[in-house]
């Protein structure tokens, strides 16, 4: 990446800070980014994908010809952001923005069709047992499912039981759980950033 890119991808960063827009924090984001280099993925689905910041910062790590990013926001506001930042970067080719509520369309993706290598999950917490419901679905067998904000804000290994996060709480404890007890799951949570949970992908076990 030249000086002008790495100008750009730093100004991103630095607004989505400014603008208390949520993005990887550099020790989860260094942690994802070795899993990458060793897996060296073809095809990696990202749920959440805010300003683009972690779809341009994956985008290295793709391998072969047809590699690409799908990368799934909700907000039309951050649509358009990430659009410009992809842009910007010159990487339209390789990252596919769906202004979408990715509990919808997650299931309109036919896995006979279309399956990912790597799948990150960093979008609404209270919705992460639906994304792994779908991101299992459409794993490849060996593919790596990442989650992060695990521990949402250290809520889910405290006490915590207050109403207005209680639901969210409660579903990344019944995450944890599923992707412990799951047999086609060979899964880890590491106290890494705010909890980054991965799990690597064997359909062959039932």
């Amino acid at each position: 990446m030249n000086e002008e890119k790495l100008a750009i991808l730093d100004n991103i960063k630095k607004e989505a800070i400014e603008n208390h827009v949520p993005i990887l924090q550099d020790v989860s984001l260094e942690l994802i980014e070795v899993i990458l280099s060793i897996k060296r993925p073809n095809k990696i689905l990202e749920i959440g994908t805010a300003v683009g910041y972690s779809a341009i910062k994956f985008s290295k790590y793709l391998e072969g010809k047809d590699s690409k990013i799908k990368t799934i926001e909700i907000s039309k506001d951050m649509y358009n952001i990430a659009k410009e930042n992809v842009k910007n970067m010159e990487l339209t080719e390789k990252i596919e923005i769906i202004n979408e509520d990715a509990t919808k369309y997650l299931e309109t993706i036919d896995e006979k069709k279309e399956q990912f290598d790597v799948i990150f999950i960093d979008a609404a917490k209270g919705q992460y047992l639906v994304f792994l419901e779908n991101a299992i679905r459409l794993a490849k067998n060996g593919a790596v499912i990442i989650a992060d904000n695990v521990y949402f804000h250290g809520r889910v290994l405290s006490g915590y039981n207050e109403h207005r996060h209680r639901t969210a709480t409660n579903r990344l404890r019944e995450y944890i759980r599923i992707i412990s007890e799951d047999k086609r799951l060979k899964s880890t949570v590491l106290n890494v950033g705010d909890g980054v949970a991965i799990s690597v992908v064997n359909k062959e076990i039932k």
